[in-house]
């Protein structure tokens, strides 16, 4: 019986991974993508190269085809932090895909888990990226708001950022916020506030949801499919002078409020490009939406 035929992503892993060996061991040593995540899916689908870019390091390739998807994770867990990272969608017909950036823990119950997402939900040719963010407190979500991408972020790499302190936590594109979920937990709200959490990035094929709600499908003709990531950067969350780590600032401290009004407005721009809030659905359970107002 003949072998089976290996699939798109492994045929152009296999033409340069001698290429990328030599390519890595030669390299001087330095944080990057590779010195900082672990492939944890589809691992022959994935690979890393240099692109050029001196101050990014090696850039990692994760690939989509009818077989499989992949993934990475970061080596270390974190609680509270600034993470950016830059990412290259997948270009062309994209429908069906979903390129993802988001941050979960390890070791807690799937129904406990806390999570903040980035995901970017594919189109077809010409039509733009929809970005699709959303925060799981306790194993529960619903909080998911929705913006049209202003720009092509399959032509060249955008930096997409979380910001997690015990206050807020601030989703920003190429630095600047879109989005700020604050603690109401004074008002009886949950928040993320004890779990480490992984740094994840995936690709993956979700055509039943992910493209005008499943009516355009994933165009295997066009696989494979490829997203780029590289400079993951991590910076530890900083608290107030005399406070022994963030999760102990006081309550009543102004520390993770500094820049507040320039955030706010900023958000409130973004809002130009958003599409769907579920403060504003009325399927949404009013229980739901309470943290709203805050």
């Amino acid at each position: 019986m003949a072998a089976a035929s290996p699939s798109p992503c492994r045929k152009w892993r296999q033409l340069v991974v001698a290429w990328l060996v030599f390519a890595v061991v030669t390299r001087p040593v330095a944080a990057s993508m590779y010195d900082e995540v672990e492939l944890t899916w589809g691992k022959e689908h994935s690979f890393f190269f240099m692109d050029g870019n001196d101050e990014s390091g090696e850039t990692l390739a994760l690939c989509l085809d009818e077989i499989n998807g992949s993934g990475f994770a970061s080596k270390d867990a974190y609680l509270y932090g600034r993470i950016d990272i830059d990412i290259k969608l997948v270009d062309g017909n994209s429908a069906g895909t979903v390129t993802t950036f988001y941050i979960i823990p390890d070791d807690v119950p799937w129904e406990q888990r806390d999570e903040i997402d980035f995901e970017f939900l594919g189109n077809v040719t010409g039509q733009p990226y929809t970005l699709h963010t959303n925060i799981f407190v306790n194993g529960v979500d619903h909080r998911v708001q929705q913006f049209k991408l202003w720009f092509d972020p399959s032509a060249d790499f955008h930096t997409y950022s979380i910001e997690w302190n015990p206050k807020h936590i601030i989703f920003l594109v190429d630095g600047v916020p879109i989005r700020d979920y604050k603690n109401a937990a004074a008002q009886g709200k949950p928040f993320p506030s004890w779990q480490h959490m992984r740094v994840h990035g995936t690709l993956w094929n979700a055509d039943d949801w992910a493209t005008r709600g499943g009516r355009d499908k994933t165009d295997w003709k066009q696989a494979p499919f490829y997203a780029y990531y590289r400079n993951l950067r991590v910076k530890p969350c900083v608290p107030s002078p005399g406070v022994s780590w963030c999760g102990a600032e006081p309550p009543e401290s102004t520390w993770f409020d500094q820049g507040a009004a320039e955030t706010a407005a900023a958000v409130q721009s973004a809002r130009e490009h958003l599409i769907y809030d579920y403060c504003r659905d009325p399927t949404v359970e009013d229980k739901f939406k309470e943290e709203c107002s805050f």
